[in-house]
């Protein structure tokens, strides 16, 4: 996350500590283990995705994305056992494979990949929002902020280079009635 985002974030951090911090409701014990959950089961999908292509700016966002997760999965894992949470079961990772190898009925196109990673921002992101604007306590609101924040952040650059490379899925342009 650029520095200017989390030096802002360290600030509402420390200006709206709750001390002592109330035990989570269960909005918020539930949000956490929804979104560990969708960030675990991300995880498999995008290390078969780097299975199946040989783009370097796909394999990049790629990485990325599953960096972003992995960071995520382990804030809220600490959270979460500190919290008396449990863990939900998980996927197992996908062996490293040659993406040439992969038959082509079954390899994932560029486009697919780049679209998929599109909606998995996007389904984070309003997962985030409503966790957001369920949190009571401000620690955990300030966690699900940050996480939206970087999610958004990386699916700007997402879009970014699905619009370069041809990846983006745009709808039609809308023409009101009566104009030219």
């Amino acid at each position: 996350m650029p520095k200017k985002i989390e030096a802002f974030f360290d600030y509402l951090k420390t200006r709206f500590d709750d001390d002592p911090k109330p035990r989570l409701h269960i909005g918020e014990a539930m949000g956490c283990w929804l979104y560990y959950t969708a960030l675990a089961e991300e995880v498999p999908v995008v290390e078969a995705a780097l299975n199946s292509t040989t783009d370097n700016v796909l394999i990049e966002l790629l990485k990325e994305s599953q960096k972003l997760a992995d960071h995520q999965m382990a804030t809220l894992k600490e959270l979460m056992l500190k919290e008396g949470l449990s863990l939900p079961d998980t996927s197992e990772h996908k062996p490293k494979s040659d993406p040439n190898a992969v038959p082509l009925g079954v390899k994932a196109t560029d486009t697919e990949i780049a679209n998929l990673i599109s909606v998995k921002v996007a389904s984070n992101i309003v997962m985030c929002s409503t966790n957001i604007s369920q949190s009571v306590r401000n620690d955990i609101g300030l966690m699900w902020m940050r996480f939206h924040s970087e999610k958004a952040v990386f699916g700007m650059d997402v879009k970014t280079k699905m619009r370069a490379h041809g990846w983006l899925k745009m709808p039609p342009y809308y023409y009101p009635p009566g104009a030219p």
